[in-house]
């Protein structure tokens, strides 16, 4: 095992590189779609990639994000338990600000999911199932995404895990920052839907 000085630096490092492989971006360009950046709100996420009208695409851009950071914080707790969280807040930090696209990411939805599944996998799920359900019904996305957030700190709590509560607040907040310019639209309503 590697002291801590040590083992905190590199798990953040390995998180925020895997979180920021920009995986909308590549799948785009390579079904030949274009820069992603330039089609509906300029987003490297499903949403917007679902914008392209590739549903496949845009499936596989939400697993691959949810995937990332799931395997960040799964492979970071092997080495102790106390380096998931390092790797929660380092993995969707990678996916909303890459290094590699000028530190302008996606609004880590997905990869923040991922990141529940892991940590507290009931949780994950009624996070999902709530953003899904909303999504399906309400076809408003960031809305889904913004209620999915605010309730985790109270799905962790249901589980019997209060240890998680902050990370899921800080979580819940990177969200809620990321999708500003979408709560300014939703107060005014003209947040478009999805598919829009």
């Amino acid at each position: 095992m590697l002291p801590d000085f040590l083992a905190f630096p590199l798990a953040a490092a390995f998180a925020y590189l895997l979180g920021s492989i920009p995986f909308g971006l590549l799948l785009t360009r390579a079904a030949g779609l274009g820069d992603i950046r330039e089609i509906g709100s300029g987003n490297i996420g499903a949403t917007n990639v679902l914008r392209t009208g590739n549903k496949k695409i845009a499936a596989a851009t939400l697993l691959l994000d949810g995937a990332k950071g799931a395997a960040a914080v799964l492979i970071a707790g092997r080495f102790g338990l106390n380096l998931a969280p390092v790797a929660a807040i380092a993995v969707m930090l990678g996916h909303l600000f890459p290094v590699w696209l000028r530190f302008k990411g996606g609004k880590g939805v997905a990869t923040g999911i991922g990141v529940m599944l892991a940590l507290c996998w009931p949780a994950g799920l009624v996070m999902m199932a709530m953003w899904a359900g909303m999504a399906k019904g309400l076809k408003i996305s960031s809305l889904s995404a913004l209620v999915a957030f605010a309730f985790a700190p109270v799905d962790v709590m249901f589980f019997w895990r209060t240890d998680l509560v902050p990370l899921a607040l800080l979580i819940a907040g990177l969200i809620f920052y990321t999708h500003r310019a979408n709560i300014h639209r939703l107060f005014h309503r003209t947040e478009p839907k999805i598919g829009s």
